[in-house]
């Protein structure tokens, strides 16, 4: 089995003090956070950035102040991944314009964000063999099933160049109050495997409420890679709420013990996330 990535999501776009108080949302405050989630054994970072009223952004200068600040905070191998995510306020040409003007090194981009209709094919093509050129890795967000039947399309067609392909599903997007199952799980590596499996897809978890760290520990026994953190819940395997998000990773890595996988180099993090061969 390949060896395993853990990712910290550390804050999303929707969350803030009101719902936990060492949640960061400053440039300084990631950066700080990630350099302890990197000692406590995560190797990436999923990344948002607020604005000057706390409200999720996708403004390419604080992507590039936080990259920044996270990277002196870290070593030498941590990767810095950052989101297109919408949630509903932003649109294609907005995505698209903040990954040219950051060219991060990773990016995460829910398909059905960039194309939400025919008429945006056109350009997120464009964005995608851009991308692709640069050796980003890029990470399709697939929050049901059924998109994963569009993703692909996409590849099928060319929209999305090359072999291999790295996608994220976040479980429990969609259940009542947001609350993962591992069992959700299911569906979804049965469409990895229909379709070519570890050949062809690298695949991670990130699963909403108490139950995530028990969807990761499902991940990682069938060869998934696992993001973790505030993004998607504040709640240790125990049951506790967690300090912090380097507790959050602790807490993960001893679930993981019994699972024998070594932890990833900056190379094989940054293919498993999608950087093309």
């Amino acid at each position: 089995m390949a060896d395993l990535t853990i990712m910290v999501a550390p804050n999303g776009a929707r969350k803030g003090h009101a719902e936990h108080p060492h949640l960061p949302l400053t440039a300084d405050a990631i950066a700080a956070d990630a350099h302890a989630c990197e000692a406590a054994g995560a190797q990436a970072i999923h990344m948002h950035v607020r604005d000057d009223n706390g409200r999720h952004t996708l403004d390419a200068s604080r992507y590039l102040a936080a990259t920044e600040a996270v990277r002196r905070a870290t070593g030498p191998d941590f990767v810095v991944q950052i989101t297109t995510e919408a949630v509903g306020m932003f649109k294609p040409h907005e995505q698209i314009a903040v990954v040219r003007a950051v060219q991060p090194e990773a990016v995460s981009i829910a398909t059905k964000e960039l194309i939400p209709d025919a008429q945006s094919e056109a350009d997120a093509r464009a964005l995608y063999r851009w991308a692709y050129d640069r050796h980003i890795a890029v990470q399709h967000i697939v929050y049901a099933a059924n998109e994963f039947d569009h993703l692909l399309d996409l590849i099928g067609r060319g929209v999305i160049p090359g072999d291999r392909h790295s996608v994220i599903f976040p479980l429990g997007r969609y259940a009542v109050d947001q609350e993962s199952d591992p069992a959700e799980l299911a569906s979804f590596v049965t469409k990895v495997r229909e379709n070519g499996g570890a050949a062809r897809f690298d695949w991670w978890v990130c699963a909403f409420g108490a139950s995530e760290t028990a969807s990761l520990i499902a991940s990682a026994a069938m060869g998934g890679h696992c993001r973790i953190g505030f993004e998607n819940s504040f709640i240790n395997a125990d049951g506790t709420r967690a300090d912090s998000n380097a507790e959050r990773v602790r807490d993960l890595r001893a679930a993981l013990s019994g699972i024998h996988r070594l932890p990833s180099s900056r190379a094989e993090v940054l293919r498993s996330l999608g950087k093309p061969d």
